[in-house]
């Protein structure tokens, strides 16, 4: 009767023993899986999904400035700022003189083929002066080309800006002159404006000027800021005006 009983356990603790020594299952994990789940674990980025601050700097080097006209209506806002060149490679664009000669010898190529189209008599004089380019039309008397008030000479001028953005892609501020107009009219308002900024001090009270292009109300400006007072540009175009305030 023994006999079956030490079979039973002998047997019972065999199956014990197979248990133990069996491994428990372990699932297949390749490395390609592996590339895949950690792949999974972080989200795709797409060009929508972009940070504010990506969106925003692709708008600020994307933008373009609405400020088209020239303020010339004081001597703080006739000046421009070159900020942008400091953040641009030294050698990837040329220096901000070789860039106003490069504004002058096309004003001039497209002035030259203006007065041979009208068969006008004319030589160009270009040079730079301060932050802007000059070209004048000189030896020959143009009044056609001035207008009685300038008026011509001005949109002339701004025929000639425009030739420039079409070669360059930026916008100038080039001065113009025909016959020596501008710089017999900057003369004549010099005088005009020392002679205001003196009734000005004597009397106390601000002064007003007849009504002048962007270029006449610079020169006044300029004067009247080197005698220590303050101006003001009031009224629209085409009819304002510099008015000269006491200290």
């Amino acid at each position: 009767m023994s006999e079956p009983v030490n079979e039973t356990i002998e047997s019972r603790a065999e199956t014990e023993t197979q248990a133990e020594t069996v491994p428990m299952p372990v699932p297949e994990t390749s490395a390609e899986g592996a590339v895949k789940v950690a792949e999974g674990a972080v989200p795709s980025v797409d060009a929508d999904s972009r940070s504010p601050a990506d969106g925003a700097q692709k708008s600020d080097d994307g933008s373009v400035s609405d400020d088209d006209t020239e303020s010339d209506d004081s001597a703080s806002d006739d000046s421009e700022s070159d900020d942008s060149d400091s953040d641009q490679d030294p050698e990837a664009r040329p220096g901000r003189r070789e860039r106003l000669e490069q504004e002058g010898d096309i004003a001039a190529d497209y002035l030259e083929e203006l007065l041979e189209i009208t068969d006008l008599d004319g030589d160009l004089d270009m040079d730079v002066e301060g932050d802007r380019a000059t070209v004048s039309i000189v030896g020959a008397n143009l009044p056609q080309l001035v207008g009685d008030q300038g008026e011509v000479l001005e949109a002339l001028q701004e025929l000639t800006r425009l030739a420039v953005y079409r070669e360059t892609g930026e916008r100038s501020r080039l001065m113009l002159d025909v016959s020596g107009h501008r710089a017999e009219r900057r003369t004549a308002l010099e005088i005009r404006a020392t002679e205001i900024v003196a009734q000005v001090k004597e009397s106390g009270e601000r002064a007003s000027l007849e009504p002048m292009s962007p270029f006449e109300r610079k020169v006044v400006h300029d004067v009247v800021a080197a005698a220590g007072l303050r101006s003001e540009s009031e009224g629209a175009e085409p009819r304002r005006y510099v008015v000269v305030l006491p200290s």
